[in-house]
């Protein structure tokens, strides 16, 4: 069953919509491989794809245990590689300094993120360095 929809509008410029919700993302190419980065790229969407992914799976995770999980704030960096043009490294900083959890669940929420799905659907060539900050 189609789930996504996706349309090339030109000027490396394009937009996909979520059918059930009727949400839309657009992406640019980024200026340095001749676009404009006027939105996220689409290596931009991996990136927080991964973010979007170790999130929920830790709030998940954080629902079972009883785990206020709400304030959790992350920063992402994504570096390209060059020859070929990829994603090298995704850093992840995951942080929140006022977290109520007892050492063993901070560890459960850990492991939630790391085994995300789109965490184990990317290459091993792409070095994923995650970081928690609780």
């Amino acid at each position: 069953m189609v789930s996504m929809t996706g349309i090339y509008e030109g000027s490396l410029r394009t937009s996909v919509k979520h059918l059930k919700s009727g949400n839309t993302i657009v992406t640019d190419a980024p200026p340095d491989n001749n676009g404009r980065g006027e939105a996220f790229s689409p290596t931009d969407l991996t990136c927080a794809s991964l973010n979007s992914c170790m999130m929920t799976l830790m709030g998940i995770l954080a629902n079972r245990e009883g785990i206020d999980l709400t304030g959790l704030t992350s920063e992402i960096t994504k570096i390209m590689g060059a020859d070929p043009r990829k994603i090298a490294e995704v850093k992840i900083v995951f942080t929140h300094p006022s977290l109520v959890a007892t050492d063993i669940q901070k560890e459960k929420l850990k492991r939630a993120a790391m085994t995300c799905p789109v965490a184990l659907s990317l290459s091993d060539t792409v070095v994923q360095s995650i970081t928690f900050n609780f």
